[in-house]
């Protein structure tokens, strides 16, 4: 078993561990995050997320399969290799934790980290307190990361980003109610994987993600299913994370001129971005009925799954149903 403490004594220097707080047990009993309290540090507190195997998988929605632990597992190695060397490529314009160590010890996991409400990211808002302005600064931040991260190849992380991946979630498939939704998941999986312009995403990108400061500035947090993929599939489920159904639509032209316009200023000058933008504005519902795709097998009648949503999504089987009639 990993000797936690020995590690953050040894790559702090810190004089001791004053206290351990618990942050967040991790999904289905696969481990826990805690802050630690440092003596005679130069940082107060790091973040430790200590990965260890459960004895019983102990889903909270009953999805305990063998597909479900090697997916979890791929994204603690995932994680890993994100903080070990992409982190470090990331702009100010969207900060990430500053890994201090990383090790792995048969299927246990740690990774130390920065603190970030000791850099000042420490105000956390759920979807129904979040503000327009508030949710502007993640567009903000996912635009300047997806411009970062343009056209990378993500060696090392997931081929394809986002924790609900076609590809790795057969069994919520076999589980969908709509069924012509469920004909038409390959095509909607397919016609998002074959956009000219991918990048890297985050792949979790939701609200509850995000640290905020004081001036309403963010950093990102919980890189387990970053991966190549649409800019697209991070916005659509970041903006489903913050609103209810009426905000959605109703800011809909808001947020995405917001996101667009950091993209381009972000963007390599050498990328067409009217190109990318047209695009991604296509793709933009292709990514919200991807995710309702997702919803319909893993939990039917899930908030997310509102008038706005299902309206998108029917925009998008009528645009296949119609492409496979030409």
């Amino acid at each position: 078993m990993i000797d936690v403490s020995t590690h953050i004594l040894q790559i702090t220097n810190a004089k001791a561990i004053d206290q351990l707080e618990p942050v967040q047990s991790l999904w289905s009993g696969y481990g826990e995050i805690k802050r630690v309290y440092l003596r005679e540090c130069k940082v107060s507190s790091v973040i430790v997320k200590h990965i260890q195997l459960p004895d019983r998988n102990n889903h909270p929605r009953g999805w305990n399969t063998n597909l479900s632990h090697q997916r979890k597992l791929k994204s603690y190695q995932v994680e890993q290799v994100w903080y070990e060397d992409y982190a470090k490529r990331t702009t100010t314009n969207c900060p990430v934790p500053e890994i201090y160590f990383t090790y792995s010890e048969g299927e246990e996991l740690l990774l130390i980290m920065e603190d970030l409400d000791f850099a000042g990211y420490d105000i956390r808002l759920h979807h129904n307190e979040v503000s327009v302005v508030q949710a502007k600064a993640c567009l903000g931040w996912l635009a300047s990361f997806h411009a970062n991260f343009m056209n990378d190849p993500a060696t090392g992380l997931w081929p394809q980003g986002t924790y609900w991946h076609l590809d790795t979630r057969p069994d919520e498939w076999s589980k969908m109610q709509n069924a012509p939704l469920k004909h038409a998941a390959k095509s909607i999986d397919q016609k998002l994987k074959e956009g000219r312009f991918q990048t890297i995403v985050h792949g979790d990108a939701k609200l509850a993600n995000f640290c905020f400061n004081k001036e309403n500035e963010v950093a990102a947090v919980d890189f387990q299913y970053v991966g190549k993929g649409c800019g697209m599939k991070d916005v659509a489920y970041l903006i489903s994370s913050c609103f209810e159904e009426a905000a959605c639509e109703g800011l809909e032209k808001e947020l995405l001129d917001h996101y667009f316009e950091k993209l381009e200023i972000a963007v390599d000058k050498s990328i067409d971005f009217q190109l990318l933008k047209n695009e991604w504005q296509e793709l933009y519902a292709y990514a919200w009925a991807d995710f309702y795709r997702f919803l319909d097998g893993w939990s039917p009648g899930h908030w997310k799954m509102h008038s706005y949503s299902l309206g998108i999504t029917r925009e998008v089987l009528n645009k296949l149903e119609t492409n496979e009639a030409n």
